[in-house]
């Protein structure tokens, strides 16, 4: 593990002094997040294990919300079928999530501190990532056997020191978030996966145990049943799911700083929620409609 520092040119006009940077780069959050959590998440340490599509999509957010400390864990490397979703762009090809995500961090707030492990969550040993950490982001990838080990790991972990941690599952266009509060529950992924069921067999299994069945989009389940016997398969993703992670996570993060109960589970169909054969209302039209009949 590292801890990153920067060299850095400033630009004219810009606080060079942390304490005026930070509030100039946090005064409009001002109104909408109270003084008292601005100050919680400028304290805080939030641990975003896994750098990909999810835990990626959070590392921007809360650099822009201000929050003060991270550690990044990501053994990956950007590939280019990696774009299509995940915050890099050609230049990142070939480098490593985390050491990028670190480098996005500080282009907003250049005196955050960040410690990058490039190792990711060691299934033998994830107890260091935690060391000074208050809240976690798991965005640990579930596609392979060793993730579902190394998740499983992590919440371990983070149930024997009582830490909340919010996972994000994206899902053709749809995010579920699933936050666990190990500080008034401390047992691993609320007990749906004993380590055992970690077998080869087990990887849709093991998401379906996690995961309510009945969000699974039914275009993901047919382009995987079609796609079973493929060993060179990968399961598609989509931008917008994926970066849902990132807006909602980063709020999650916000509540649990400000001592507010969340929802322990939370689903965003970004698809359903934009078709308009899906059968919802159509919220804006609702709503300029009262507007229209309380002025008349």
């Amino acid at each position: 593990m590292s801890t990153t520092t920067a060299a850095r040119t400033v630009p004219t006009g810009v606080p060079e002094d942390p304490e005026a940077y930070y509030r100039v780069l946090t005064e409009r959050n001002r109104g909408l997040i109270p003084g008292e959590v601005q100050e919680r998440l400028r304290n805080a340490t939030v641990l975003v294990a896994g750098c990909g599509s999810t835990g990626g999509a959070v590392v921007e957010p809360l650099a822009r919300l201000g929050t003060g400390r991270f550690v990044l864990a990501e053994p990956g490397e950007y590939e280019l079928n990696n774009l299509n979703r995940q915050s890099a762009t050609h230049k990142d090809i070939g480098r490593n999530k985390a050491e990028v995500a670190a480098e996005r961090i500080r282009s907003v707030n250049p005196f955050a501190g960040i410690r990058v492990d490039t190792s990711g969550v060691r299934p033998d040993a994830p107890d260091p990532l935690l060391d000074g950490v208050d809240v976690v982001v798991d965005g640990v990838d579930v596609t392979t056997l060793g993730g579902w080990r190394a998740k499983y790991a992590l919440h371990a972990a983070a149930a024997r020191r009582r830490l909340p941690v919010v996972s994000g599952y994206d899902l053709s266009g749809t995010q579920h978030v699933r936050y666990y509060d190990y500080r008034a529950e401390p047992v691993p992924l609320a007990g749906a996966i004993a380590p055992g069921d970690i077998t080869e067999d087990a990887l849709w299994t093991l998401l379906l145990k996690v995961i309510p069945r009945e969000i699974v989009p039914a275009d993901l389940i047919a382009d995987v049943t079609a796609h079973r016997a493929d060993p060179d398969y990968s399961v598609p993703q989509l931008v917008y799911a994926s970066h849902q992670f990132g807006v909602l996570a980063a709020r999650y993060v916000v509540e649990i700083l400000a001592g507010r109960p969340v929802r322990e589970q939370l689903t965003v169909d970004v698809h359903r929620l934009v078709s308009a054969d899906a059968g919802l209302p159509d919220a804006f039209s609702d709503s300029t409609q009262r507007t229209q009949d309380k002025e008349s």
